[in-house]
């Protein structure tokens, strides 16, 4: 598929993901967090945003249950609230925006929920908040470009001030470099580098753009 992405820059670019890339996403999901054919998911993510392919597909390569929920329903605390119960959810992907809509609601969670959480970063505040209200809180990272999620980490509340992004899903690779591309010492700050089975084809009608994102592996 293609989808454009602006990032930060505020100027739309098609990224052209491909078939496999996509598959070792949903295959490595579907073991971390984790999806069996006993669940059911609550889609809440419009299809104009990569991450609505997780929602979708992974419960139906899977054997689970998908329900789609309404656009009216994902803004509304209370018929999101409502959505959840009735249907029996078991997990739920979201924003950190969306599950705090929820907790400012005095929604009271469900005990048999997984929660998993992208898009922005998870302040450990909310994801200690939800902790007691759900089985398990899941905070996701990735960027398009490496085909929705990249990492995973299972959140444990008291472990940091902070959350992390985790561990590489299957096949991916984290590297962290500095400004010549070579590896920095443990605790030195630099930039992150993802390759691995998830990296996209490029930038769709943007060979210049792709030759300076898409570097071959410098390590």
């Amino acid at each position: 598929y293609v989808i454009y992405t602006s990032g930060s820059t505020g100027n739309p670019k098609g990224v052209a993901v491909q078939h496999n890339s996509l598959l070792n996403f949903l295959y490595s999901m579907q073991e971390q967090p984790g999806i069996t054919e006993t669940d059911t998911l609550l889609a809440v993510t419009t299809i104009s945003f990569d991450i609505a392919a997780l929602e979708i597909y992974l419960p139906l390569i899977t054997g689970a249950t998908v329900v789609l929920a309404t656009r009216e329903t994902t803004i509304d605390p209370d018929l999101l609230s409502k959505t959840i119960t009735e249907n029996n959810i078991s997990i739920m992907q979201a924003t950190p925006a969306t599950w705090r809509m929820l907790l400012d609601n005095n929604w009271q969670g469900k005990k048999d929920l997984k929660i998993l959480c992208g898009g922005e970063a998870l302040p450990e505040n909310l994801a200690a908040e939800l902790s007691s209200r759900c089985q398990e809180i899941w905070n996701l990272y990735g960027p398009t470009e490496t085909t929705i999620w990249s990492s995973v980490y299972k959140y444990s509340q008291g472990n940091s001030s902070t959350v992390s992004i985790g561990k590489p899903i299957a096949n991916t690779q984290f590297y962290v470099l500095d400004s010549h591309l070579n590896l920095v010492p443990k605790g030195i700050p630099g930039e992150l580098y993802i390759g691995g089975s998830g990296l996209a084809r490029g930038y769709l009608h943007r060979g210049d753009l792709t030759a300076e994102r898409f570097i071959p592996k410098p390590v």
